[in-house]
């Protein structure tokens, strides 16, 4: 994961840490990649900052490159409506999707003269050349670290497929469907209609009526 403290402080237009803003609204932007993990280490951070009136906290859950983050719209939406003055995120590159979006949405950001805050106080000003640079150069590499790592997980389900070993939900396995399946069977001995039983269970109508016929099917235990 890159580390935005690495980069060289002329880069940057840095705010000393701990620095009261005096007036200044921010956001606070957190994002994890899974649902198991959690943003409460980010919100627990960024709040620390001293100064800031947060106007709200926007968690998202979803991988960088995901396309729709609605989070980081309302986000936008606040900075177009001017009830923002910075944006704050633990890292650069949890706000910017690509090289593309990141510039986009800075320059948007910047036209409303609002700040993009890193969590060891560094402000992007796209406003200078070095700005701009850094950002670019930032993403670029976030954006090639995630191209290795496709590559490494392609290169590994090659070399598992040339071992043999058969990748995926094997056939026949149906973990969800075999777990909820006295369930499904109590509703239908209730006369729960197919619909009905998958509404309750979050289950489509022909996986409960799948689910019903292999029972059905069963051979009777002795």
């Amino acid at each position: 994961m890159l580390r935005l403290a690495s980069l060289p402080e002329q880069w940057v237009t840095a705010c000393p840490p701990g620095r009261v803003q005096l007036g200044q609204r921010a956001a606070l932007y957190c994002r994890v990649s899974t649902a198991d993990q959690s943003c409460a280490r980010q919100e627990r951070d960024l709040a620390a900052r001293a100064g800031y009136e947060v106007v709200g906290t926007f968690k998202e859950t979803g991988s960088g490159v995901k396309l729709d983050r609605l989070e980081r719209r309302k986000v936008m939406a606040l900075a177009q409506a001017r009830k923002i003055d910075a944006v704050l995120v633990t890292e650069l590159s949890g706000w910017g999707r690509s090289t593309t979006d990141l510039l986009a949405t800075l320059k948007d950001l910047e036209a409303r003269r609002v700040s993009v805050i890193a969590l060891n106080g560094m402000a992007f000003d796209l406003t200078t050349p070095h700005g701009r640079m850094i950002a670019t150069v930032l993403a670029g590499i976030a954006e090639f670290e995630r191209k290795l790592l496709q590559d490494r997980i392609r290169s590994g389900i090659a070399a598992a497929k040339a071992r043999g070993k058969r990748l995926g939900r094997q056939p026949g396995q149906r973990p969800k469907s075999d777990r909820l399946a006295p369930r499904v069977l109590a509703l239908l001995a209730e006369g729960r209609s197919y619909r009905l039983i998958g509404r309750e269970v979050g289950l489509s109508k022909n996986t409960v009526a799948g689910i019903v016929k292999r029972a059905r099917s069963a051979p009777a235990k002795p």
